[in-house]
């Protein structure tokens, strides 16, 4: 029996559309010459066992080594195999911003999280109209909260007429040095 596929195996496989890393992983797997495709036998087979596989491929392969295997199948089969499960949760549902797990329906803001014990969703107050809420963005005027420790920072900045989008971007891309010189202009300003 051959080790491996032979030269025109190989070249057939790739003028079929199989690249070299998907034969080498087929020979890894034990598939060594035309024959051994009977026991992978159906398309759907193949998709599974290279997953990266364009399913035209995989029929086409399929049709030179086994031509009564080769028939395509539907989409919906393919895309079983293809996509991974996937949840679609409620537009309420919320995530802990500290291990990500979903906390329970009865759930409202500053709950601590169920799994962890931490705030689920931190309440952050807002340096532009001094609102707060949870979540990334206020949702009384739509400013992006910046990071309790830098609040006064964003009022500083805020105070000096840096538009509003621009004050959270403005921060995280401040230096240690930057950030330290701030803080020095909010300490002369409460003086």
């Amino acid at each position: 029996m051959a080790t491996e596929f032979s030269l025109l195996e190989r070249t057939i496989l790739k003028a079929k559309g199989l690249t070299e890393e998907q034969v080498a992983a087929l020979i890894e797997m034990g598939v060594l010459a035309r024959t051994d495709f009977e026991q992978i036998g159906t398309v759907m087979t193949l998709l599974e066992l290279l997953p990266d596989l364009d399913p035209a491929v995989a029929a086409r392969v399929l049709e030179w080594a086994l031509p009564t295997a080769a028939t395509v199948p539907n989409p919906t089969e393919i895309a079983a195999v293809l996509v991974p499960n996937i949840s679609v949760d409620a537009s309420d549902a919320v995530y802990c911003t500290h291990c990500n797990h979903k906390q329970p329906k009865d759930y409202t803001p500053g709950d601590l999280c169920v799994n962890c014990g931490r705030q689920a969703e931190p309440i952050e107050q807002c340096f532009w109209c001094g609102a707060s809420g949870p979540g990334k963005r206020c949702r009384n005027c739509g400013a992006r909260f910046v990071r309790t420790a830098e609040l006064s920072l964003a009022l500083l900045l805020r105070r000096e007429g840096l538009p509003k989008d621009e004050i959270p971007r403005r921060l995280e891309e401040a230096t240690d040095e930057e950030k330290d010189e701030m803080w020095g202009r909010v300490r002369r300003a409460r003086l």
